[in-house]
């Protein structure tokens, strides 16, 4: 009898299958957030690092990628953020330069793998492929909820902003390694900023292929808030701002809300570009 009620006892701490079931809720947020740079004068890192941080912790993302982050800016926000682990290296040799990391709630989940691989025709070594101006880097993991069945595949990237072939090659490789490297039941969750609009050539590249990639901002159930334009220069209200920060996802995943959230600090913004979020729901796999 003992045993019996041990048994049940632990049953009733595990989530039963209906709740393993059930959708689950992800916040998920991409940010450019401009690296570290003194001729930036008052919009340099050190006038910034606060609000970054601190908008950070309000938006209170359950993932989020980066860009532009060199390592001082990435030790600043790992013990200004402790909630979160930061993973991915800088493009440069032994991980210096600027990085794409992608960061999650050590509490809500799993890290099963990840990797950083460049946009180069030499993806496994620090390299600058075709006509960049800079070596660019695909950072990925892949994430389990914890006490859920779910499982994520999270990539993050930053496109060369100067070759427009850099770009259309970023996409085919990005493209390819999507398709390979995607399992049945990953949720796939692709982020960055990508120096391109969603119609441009490249763009649409990375989106068709055998794993489908589709648009948070269009599938939003709610009207999406705040600018179309992701893209600030440190202007507080640019007029002719372009999209060039984008979340994709792949299937069974709806988007509950969109923002780009354009906050204004004592008349300035803590970076030149908008952070773009999505509130997710991920279905489970069958």
């Amino acid at each position: 009898m003992n045993k019996l009620l041990q048994l049940l006892a632990l049953c009733a701490l595990l989530p039963s299958a209906a709740a393993a079931a059930e959708p689950q809720s992800l916040r998920l947020m991409t940010y450019n957030i401009r690296l570290d740079i003194a001729s930036d004068g008052p919009n340099a890192w050190p006038h910034r690092r606060q609000w970054v941080a601190d908008q950070i912790r309000w938006l209170r993302p359950d993932v989020f990628g980066m860009q532009e982050v060199v390592p001082g800016q990435k030790a600043d926000l790992a013990a200004d953020l402790p909630r979160y682990r930061f993973f991915g290296e800088g493009r440069d040799p032994k991980g210096a330069g600027e990085a794409s990391p992608i960061a999650f709630d050590k509490q809500r989940f799993d890290f099963i793998e990840g990797g950083t691989f460049w946009l180069s025709p030499t993806p496994e070594v620090s390299s600058k492929g075709w006509d960049a101006a800079f070596p660019r880097v695909v950072t990925w993991a892949r994430l389990k909820i914890a006490g859920a069945r779910q499982v994520v595949l999270a990539v993050n990237t930053h496109w060369d902003h100067i070759g427009l072939e850099a770009r259309r090659q970023s996409a085919a490789q990005m493209r390819a390694w999507i398709d390979k490297n995607s399992r049945r039941c990953d949720r796939v969750l692709v982020f960055g900023d990508f120096n391109s609009e969603l119609g441009s050539e490249q763009m649409q590249v990375l989106v068709q292929g055998k794993t489908r990639l589709r648009d948070s901002r269009a599938l939003s159930k709610s009207p999406p808030f705040g600018p179309a334009g992701t893209f600030n220069g440190f202007n507080p209200a640019p007029s002719a701002s372009t999209v060039i920060d984008h979340i994709l996802l792949g299937d069974g995943i709806e988007v509950e809300r969109y923002a780009v959230f354009s906050q204004v600090i004592e008349g300035r913004v803590p970076s030149d570009h908008f952070p773009v979020l999505a509130d997710l729901s991920l279905a489970e796999c069958r």
